[in-house]
């Protein structure tokens, strides 16, 4: 029973009078669900390729690594000089496909940021700013969001030269069509497409169309373009 007092004494006591308990659970509480909006809004309304569900679910852990890392450089001058050191040694290397992926991880340590210095109506403020001039900026563009769960990967290899004529003839083929690699052969190209098609009639007919082109071109259609790109 005296070890407990002791740990109450000394540890919980001392939590308590650095940081309270009741602003650490609000702290944590408010960036959690901003957090969880973000998430929603990079899913529905991002337009990177890459798997933004998947990617998205960084995004919690990040935010509350950042708070807790704050909160203890406030609460202990030793502790943090301790901290610098060892996240001195640290190196990240996470291989960003788009630049707005970066974007998106910026205003998630912000959040955990603003939540670690106890400033949540700051972080409310903030984060209802940062998103209503995301979709303003959405809705001015006109372009929507990338379907992830539509998309569909598109390689093209072949022995013609003529970069005109194949996009031309996936373009009238398919309802979207985005070129993401272009490579030049020693005779011919190799083509990168992330696509849309309305069902299987389109896919028959660029495969009828592509592979006319020569008796050497291959078309392969594959369904998660993330795993490839």
């Amino acid at each position: 029973m005296d070890i407990f007092q002791k740990i109450q004494e000394k540890y919980i006591q001392e939590f308590s009078n650095n940081v309270p308990l009741d602003e650490f659970l609000l702290n944590i509480l408010v960036t959690a669900l901003l957090i969880a909006l973000l998430r929603l809004f990079y899913i529905h309304y991002g337009n990177a390729i890459s798997n933004r569900r998947k990617f998205a679910a960084n995004f919690l852990p990040l935010a509350l690594g950042t708070l807790l890392i704050i909160m203890i450089v406030k609460s202990s001058i030793a502790l943090s000089l301790g901290l610098v050191g060892a996240l001195s040694i640290v190196r990240y290397r996470a291989a960003i496909k788009d630049p707005e992926e970066l974007t998106y991880l910026f205003i998630a340590i912000g959040i955990g940021l603003a939540g670690g210095a106890n400033q949540p109506i700051l972080a409310i403020v903030a984060f209802t700013i940062i998103i209503g001039l995301l979709y303003i900026g959405k809705l001015i563009s006109g372009r929507k969001a990338f379907q992830q769960e539509e998309q569909l990967f598109v390689h093209i290899q072949t022995d013609i030269d003529d970069f005109s004529r194949i996009t031309e003839l996936v373009t009238q083929t398919l309802t979207y069509v985005e070129l993401k690699r272009m490579d030049t052969l020693e005779k011919g190209l190799n083509l990168s497409f992330v696509v849309r098609a309305e069902g299987l009639e389109q896919l028959n007919e660029l495969k009828n169309v592509i592979t006319g082109l020569s008796p050497a071109t291959r078309l392969s259609i594959i369904d998660q373009p993330e795993v490839v790109l």
